[in-house]
């Protein structure tokens, strides 16, 4: 994993600076301060399905929650104002993106829990595939 400083970006959330995080010849942007991470449009993807991406989030899931709560951030690429969302799969993960530029900003911790599917989890994403594929 290679770092960099990036000073053109601030973090939406405390306003830190980011580092230039490559994992596996995808790189985002990690805050120096609180370690939200940032993802250009798709790399959050790409990097879902990379074994070991988890790495990339270092950051304390108890700062990622104080965070959690503030919800109307800029871009910061765009500098609009970000859509709070909720994943398709894991209601509790909440993030932000852009309507513009479609980035995504996550808190400390969020990506790796992203990674972390439980049994409970699995489970019921198998049920709800099978009534699905039943009706």
């Amino acid at each position: 994993m290679n770092l960099k400083k990036t000073n053109d970006m601030k973090c939406p959330k405390c306003k830190g600076e980011f580092e230039a995080i490559t994992f596996k010849d995808i790189t985002i942007d990690r805050c120096t301060n609180c370690h939200g991470l940032w993802f250009d449009m798709l790399d959050k993807e790409d990097l879902l399905k990379l074994q070991g991406s988890e790495s990339i989030d270092i950051g304390d899931e108890q700062v990622g929650m104080k965070y959690r709560e503030m919800r109307d951030i800029d871009c910061p690429k765009c500098k609009l104002r970000m859509v709070p969302m909720v994943d398709k799969d894991q209601f509790h993960v909440k993030y932000e993106s852009c309507t513009q530029c479609y980035g995504t900003f996550h808190d400390a911790g969020e990506f790796r829990d992203l990674k972390e599917h439980s049994v409970l989890e699995r489970f019921s994403s198998m049920l709800k595939t099978l009534r699905t594929n039943l009706s």
